[in-house]
Protein backbone atom coordinates (compact mmCIF):
# COMPACT_ATOMS: atom_id res chain seq x y z
CA UNK A 1 0.00 0.00 0.00
CA UNK A 2 1.21 3.41 -0.64
CA UNK A 3 1.98 5.43 2.09
CA UNK A 4 1.51 9.21 2.31
CA UNK A 5 5.33 9.82 1.96
CA UNK A 6 5.10 8.15 -1.32
CA UNK A 7 2.41 10.11 -2.86
CA UNK A 8 4.09 13.28 -2.13
CA UNK A 9 7.37 12.08 -3.68
CA UNK A 10 5.84 10.66 -6.70
CA UNK A 11 3.96 13.90 -7.00
CA UNK A 12 7.35 15.82 -6.35
CA UNK A 13 8.85 13.99 -9.29
CA UNK A 14 6.09 15.35 -11.76
CA UNK A 15 6.50 19.12 -10.40
CA UNK A 16 9.96 19.27 -10.98
CA UNK A 17 9.76 17.51 -14.65
CA UNK A 18 7.37 20.40 -15.46
CA UNK A 19 9.58 23.24 -13.89
CA UNK A 20 12.87 21.31 -15.92
CA UNK A 21 10.37 22.00 -18.67
CA UNK A 22 10.21 25.73 -18.11
CA UNK A 23 13.95 26.23 -17.12
CA UNK A 24 16.27 23.95 -17.93
CA UNK A 25 18.90 22.49 -15.54
CA UNK A 26 21.23 25.30 -17.51
CA UNK A 27 19.13 28.08 -17.08
CA UNK A 28 18.88 27.44 -13.13
CA UNK A 29 22.63 26.59 -12.78
CA UNK A 30 23.27 30.38 -14.28
CA UNK A 31 20.56 32.07 -12.19
CA UNK A 32 21.79 30.11 -9.44
CA UNK A 33 25.34 31.40 -10.24
CA UNK A 34 24.37 34.81 -10.79
CA UNK A 35 22.39 35.01 -7.20
CA UNK A 36 24.18 36.36 -4.37
CA UNK A 37 26.84 34.58 -1.62
CA UNK A 38 24.30 32.28 0.85
CA UNK A 39 24.30 33.42 4.66
CA UNK A 40 25.98 30.85 6.79
CA UNK A 41 23.31 28.95 8.53
CA UNK A 42 25.24 26.24 9.96
CA UNK A 43 27.58 29.32 11.17
CA UNK A 44 24.97 30.82 12.58
CA UNK A 45 24.00 28.16 15.01
CA UNK A 46 27.35 26.79 15.56
CA UNK A 47 28.26 30.29 17.07
CA UNK A 48 25.25 30.10 19.52
CA UNK A 49 25.90 26.53 20.35
CA UNK A 50 29.08 26.88 21.35
CA UNK A 51 27.84 29.50 23.69
CA UNK A 52 25.41 27.09 25.16
CA UNK A 53 22.32 29.01 23.52
CA UNK A 54 19.29 27.95 22.50
CA UNK A 55 19.05 28.31 18.45
CA UNK A 56 15.49 28.29 16.75
CA UNK A 57 14.78 27.70 13.49
CA UNK A 58 11.13 29.35 12.98
CA UNK A 59 9.37 28.08 10.32
CA UNK A 60 6.77 29.42 7.81
CA UNK A 61 4.17 27.43 6.85
CA UNK A 62 0.56 27.53 5.86
CA UNK A 63 -0.42 24.24 6.19
CA UNK A 64 0.47 20.26 6.41
CA UNK A 65 -1.25 17.17 4.86
CA UNK A 66 -1.62 15.95 8.62
CA UNK A 67 -3.37 19.46 9.72
CA UNK A 68 -4.69 20.74 7.19
CA UNK A 69 -4.68 25.01 6.34
CA UNK A 70 -2.90 25.86 9.79
CA UNK A 71 -2.65 29.97 9.20
CA UNK A 72 -5.15 31.41 6.99
CA UNK A 73 -4.28 35.01 6.84
CA UNK A 74 -1.12 34.13 5.46
CA UNK A 75 1.86 37.08 5.04
CA UNK A 76 4.92 35.10 4.85
CA UNK A 77 7.08 38.46 4.68
CA UNK A 78 5.40 40.16 7.75
CA UNK A 79 6.24 36.46 9.83
CA UNK A 80 9.63 36.37 8.67
CA UNK A 81 9.86 40.04 10.45
CA UNK A 82 8.12 39.04 13.30
CA UNK A 83 10.27 36.25 13.51
CA UNK A 84 13.77 38.52 12.91
CA UNK A 85 12.46 41.13 15.20
CA UNK A 86 11.90 38.37 17.94
CA UNK A 87 15.64 36.86 17.63
CA UNK A 88 15.10 33.94 15.67
CA UNK A 89 18.81 32.53 14.69
CA UNK A 90 17.27 30.82 11.21
CA UNK A 91 13.94 30.89 9.54
CA UNK A 92 12.46 27.57 7.53
CA UNK A 93 10.18 28.19 4.07
CA UNK A 94 7.94 25.35 3.43
CA UNK A 95 7.84 25.60 -0.86
CA UNK A 96 5.82 22.44 -1.49
CA UNK A 97 2.46 24.14 -3.43
CA UNK A 98 0.71 20.49 -3.72
CA UNK A 99 0.66 19.93 -0.48
CA UNK A 100 1.93 22.25 2.30
CA UNK A 101 0.13 25.08 0.23
CA UNK A 102 4.06 27.02 -0.05
CA UNK A 103 5.89 28.69 -2.72
CA UNK A 104 9.23 29.58 -4.29
CA UNK A 105 7.92 33.09 -4.24
CA UNK A 106 6.99 32.73 -0.91
CA UNK A 107 11.43 32.06 -0.37
CA UNK A 108 12.39 34.79 -2.70
CA UNK A 109 10.30 37.78 -1.31
CA UNK A 110 11.34 36.20 2.46
CA UNK A 111 14.88 36.83 1.55
CA UNK A 112 14.57 40.35 -0.15
CA UNK A 113 12.69 41.02 3.23
CA UNK A 114 14.65 39.73 6.35
CA UNK A 115 18.73 39.24 7.00
CA UNK A 116 18.18 35.50 8.59
CA UNK A 117 19.52 32.50 7.23
CA UNK A 118 16.88 30.78 5.31
CA UNK A 119 16.24 26.73 4.72
CA UNK A 120 14.51 25.87 2.10
CA UNK A 121 11.71 23.34 3.45
CA UNK A 122 10.90 20.28 0.38
CA UNK A 123 11.11 16.81 -0.27
CA UNK A 124 14.43 17.28 -2.48
CA UNK A 125 14.91 14.58 -5.01
CA UNK A 126 16.49 15.81 -8.03
CA UNK A 127 20.01 17.94 -8.40
CA UNK A 128 17.90 20.58 -10.26
CA UNK A 129 16.27 21.96 -6.88
CA UNK A 130 19.41 22.65 -5.31
CA UNK A 131 20.33 25.20 -7.88
CA UNK A 132 16.89 26.42 -7.89
CA UNK A 133 17.01 27.00 -3.95
CA UNK A 134 20.03 29.03 -4.54
CA UNK A 135 18.63 30.75 -7.55
CA UNK A 136 15.22 31.81 -5.18
CA UNK A 137 17.73 32.92 -1.75
CA UNK A 138 18.42 29.65 0.23
CA UNK A 139 21.24 29.29 2.34
CA UNK A 140 20.63 25.70 3.10
CA UNK A 141 18.45 23.02 1.85
CA UNK A 142 16.68 20.03 3.58
CA UNK A 143 17.70 16.21 2.84
CA UNK A 144 15.30 13.67 3.99
CA UNK A 145 17.29 10.38 4.27
CA UNK A 146 13.98 8.41 4.31
CA UNK A 147 13.73 9.81 0.77
CA UNK A 148 17.29 9.23 -0.57
CA UNK A 149 19.33 6.70 -1.40
CA UNK A 150 22.93 6.89 0.21
CA UNK A 151 24.46 7.86 -3.18
CA UNK A 152 21.80 10.77 -3.49
CA UNK A 153 22.73 11.74 0.09
CA UNK A 154 26.42 11.82 -0.69
CA UNK A 155 25.81 13.94 -3.97
CA UNK A 156 22.99 16.35 -3.40
CA UNK A 157 25.70 17.25 -0.26
CA UNK A 158 28.56 17.74 -2.83
CA UNK A 159 26.63 19.62 -4.83
CA UNK A 160 24.92 21.91 -2.50
CA UNK A 161 28.01 22.79 -0.84
CA UNK A 162 30.12 23.51 -4.24
CA UNK A 163 27.80 26.32 -4.83
CA UNK A 164 28.07 27.34 -0.95
CA UNK A 165 24.53 26.20 0.34
CA UNK A 166 24.80 24.32 3.64
CA UNK A 167 22.97 20.84 4.44
CA UNK A 168 20.49 20.17 6.91
CA UNK A 169 19.98 15.99 6.62
CA UNK A 170 16.69 14.86 8.21
CA UNK A 171 16.54 11.22 10.08
CA UNK A 172 13.73 9.47 11.82
CA UNK A 173 15.42 6.09 13.56
CA UNK A 174 18.69 4.42 14.09
CA UNK A 175 18.83 3.01 10.57
CA UNK A 176 18.49 6.34 8.93
CA UNK A 177 21.49 7.79 11.46
CA UNK A 178 23.29 4.49 10.27
CA UNK A 179 23.32 5.48 6.76
CA UNK A 180 23.92 9.19 7.25
CA UNK A 181 27.46 8.75 9.38
CA UNK A 182 29.79 7.88 7.00
CA UNK A 183 28.50 11.09 4.80
CA UNK A 184 29.71 13.47 7.90
CA UNK A 185 26.99 15.87 7.54
CA UNK A 186 27.41 18.78 10.30
CA UNK A 187 23.96 19.24 10.48
CA UNK A 188 21.77 16.86 11.47
CA UNK A 189 17.56 16.96 12.32
CA UNK A 190 15.78 14.70 14.47
CA UNK A 191 12.05 14.45 13.11
CA UNK A 192 9.76 13.26 15.73
CA UNK A 193 7.37 12.67 13.47
CA UNK A 194 6.98 9.46 12.24
CA UNK A 195 5.99 10.09 8.35
CA UNK A 196 4.16 7.00 7.68
CA UNK A 197 2.34 7.64 10.68
CA UNK A 198 2.30 11.41 11.38
CA UNK A 199 2.48 10.34 15.39
CA UNK A 200 4.82 12.13 17.49
CA UNK A 201 6.93 11.27 20.14
CA UNK A 202 9.83 13.87 21.25
CA UNK A 203 11.71 10.49 23.17
CA UNK A 204 12.79 10.20 19.67
CA UNK A 205 15.01 13.20 20.02
CA UNK A 206 16.71 11.83 23.23
CA UNK A 207 16.96 8.09 21.24
CA UNK A 208 19.34 9.49 18.11
CA UNK A 209 21.11 12.27 20.24
CA UNK A 210 22.58 9.77 21.99
CA UNK A 211 24.65 8.32 19.38
CA UNK A 212 25.31 11.60 17.76
CA UNK A 213 29.14 13.48 18.76
CA UNK A 214 30.76 16.50 17.05
CA UNK A 215 27.64 17.23 15.14
CA UNK A 216 25.16 20.40 15.63
CA UNK A 217 21.40 18.37 16.51
CA UNK A 218 18.22 19.96 15.43
CA UNK A 219 15.23 18.62 17.24
CA UNK A 220 12.31 19.08 14.91
CA UNK A 221 8.07 18.42 15.15
CA UNK A 222 5.85 18.23 18.11
CA UNK A 223 7.78 21.18 20.65
CA UNK A 224 4.72 23.04 21.45
CA UNK A 225 5.55 24.16 25.39
CA UNK A 226 7.75 25.15 27.74
CA UNK A 227 7.92 21.38 28.90
CA UNK A 228 8.80 20.57 25.68
CA UNK A 229 11.60 22.61 25.57
CA UNK A 230 13.12 22.02 28.56
CA UNK A 231 12.73 17.71 28.45
CA UNK A 232 14.93 18.21 25.05
CA UNK A 233 17.28 20.54 26.57
CA UNK A 234 17.82 18.22 28.92
CA UNK A 235 18.51 15.39 26.11
CA UNK A 236 21.60 18.19 25.75
CA UNK A 237 19.80 19.18 22.58
CA UNK A 238 19.76 23.13 22.15
CA UNK A 239 18.16 23.71 18.62
CA UNK A 240 14.86 23.22 17.65
CA UNK A 241 12.66 23.82 14.53
CA UNK A 242 9.55 25.32 15.41
CA UNK A 243 6.36 25.55 13.14
CA UNK A 244 3.04 24.80 13.87
CA UNK A 245 2.82 26.35 17.18
CA UNK A 246 3.97 29.50 16.16
CA UNK A 247 1.82 29.40 12.92
CA UNK A 248 -1.16 29.02 14.97
CA UNK A 249 -0.74 32.18 17.08
CA UNK A 250 -2.51 35.17 16.44
CA UNK A 251 1.75 36.59 16.04
CA UNK A 252 4.19 33.96 15.40
CA UNK A 253 6.88 36.20 16.78
CA UNK A 254 5.62 36.98 19.85
CA UNK A 255 4.44 32.89 20.24
CA UNK A 256 8.35 32.72 19.63
CA UNK A 257 9.23 35.14 22.47
CA UNK A 258 6.92 33.41 25.42
CA UNK A 259 7.95 29.88 24.10
CA UNK A 260 12.09 30.76 24.29
CA UNK A 261 11.73 33.48 27.66
CA UNK A 262 9.41 32.02 29.72
CA UNK A 263 10.38 29.27 31.57
CA UNK A 264 8.33 26.83 33.79
CA UNK A 265 11.68 26.61 36.17
CA UNK A 266 15.06 28.59 36.81
CA UNK A 267 17.75 27.38 35.01
CA UNK A 268 21.32 26.95 34.11
CA UNK A 269 22.98 30.24 32.64
CA UNK A 270 24.95 27.94 30.26
CA UNK A 271 21.37 26.59 28.94
CA UNK A 272 19.72 29.89 28.61
CA UNK A 273 17.56 30.46 25.74
CA UNK A 274 18.08 33.57 23.70
CA UNK A 275 19.68 36.95 24.86
CA UNK A 276 16.29 39.71 25.86
CA UNK A 277 15.04 40.72 22.66
CA UNK A 278 15.09 44.83 22.24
Amino acid sequence: MQSYLDKIIETKALVVAEQKAQESLKEIHSKASDSSPPKGFIDAIRKRDQQGLVSVIAEIKKASPSKGIIRKEFLPEEIARQYERKNATCLSILTDEEYFQGSLNYLESIRASVNLPLLRKDFTIDEYQIYQSKAYGADCILLIASVLTDAQLQEYKEIAESIGLDVLVEIHNKDELRRITPIDFSLIGINNRNLSTFEVDLNTTKELSSEIEDKLVVSESGIKTNEDIDKILSFGVLNFLVGESFMRAEDPGEALDCLLYTSPSPRDATLSRMPSSA
